[in-house]
């Protein structure tokens, strides 16, 4: 019988972990960031920083736990170019390490003329492929990867990020109702795993022991009370 309560405590002890592993490596920052929404944010989340074997190792662990815990099936494992791909591979090595060996591939973003030719490398896209990226900010980035992996007769099934920044997305350069994860596991219908979400970053930010930290919750608050989606949707 599954502990549901203790289930969700995981999960959510995970996360924290994640938010200040994040914050503690500098790829979590505090100040004002513009965003490809043209928004002012009070925090930047860039995982290119996560730029020596020690932090990857440490990101792709978490990756597989939430995967894991999320209960997600998948038969192998996408990473779109660039961020995407030292993701996927990461990833898909700590996966095997737990237990749960899976291929691995990733696209170029031109394609080869020689060699094996193509845009693809590495295992060839079949069954159930699983997305692993970064962040999702308007879902372009995975439209993308769903359309490689329809055509190669494989089934974009679910999707792995960082974080969700709980925010509205932008079309034509106007505010939606959804963001780009609800628009991905709602009209796309994909599961989407995120390790963390601005909710937990929040509840970090009011537990924190460090003035510093604390003076930064009411500035990500009042971003999120503007921009945050209803997550019941």
């Amino acid at each position: 019988m599954v502990d549901v309560g203790a289930q969700k405590y995981g999960q959510g002890q995970l996360a924290q972990d994640f938010v200040r592993f994040a914050v503690e490596s500098g790829v979590l920052r505090f100040g004002e960031f513009k965003t490809k929404a043209g928004r002012l944010s009070p925090y930047f989340f860039n995982a290119g920083l996560f730029d020596d074997g020690s932090k990857m190792g440490r990101l792709a662990e978490f990756y597989a736990k939430a995967l894991i815990a999320s209960g997600i099936e998948f038969d192998m494992v996408f990473g779109p170019a660039y961020k995407g791909i030292p993701l996927a591979a990461t990833v898909a090595v700590e996966l095997a390490r737990l237990g749960r060996n899976v291929p691995f591939a990733y696209n170029r973003k031109e394609a080869k003329d020689h060699g094996e030719g193509g845009t693809l490398v590495g295992a060839p896209l079949k069954g159930r492929v699983l997305i692993v990226d970064d962040v999702m900010s308007a879902g372009t980035a995975a439209r993308e990867s769903i359309a490689i992996i329809r055509a190669a007769g494989a089934t974009p099934h679910a999707v792995a990020i960082a974080l969700d920044r709980q925010e509205k997305a932008t079309e034509n350069g106007l505010d939606v109702d959804h963001s780009a994860v609800q628009y991905v596991r709602n009209q796309l219908g994909m599961q989407v795993c995120a390790i963390a979400r601005l909710a937990d970053l929040l509840l970090y930010l009011a537990d924190s022991g460090e003035e510093g930290m604390r003076s930064h919750h009411n500035k990500v608050l009042a971003y999120r009370q503007r921009y945050g989606v209803n997550e019941g949707q």
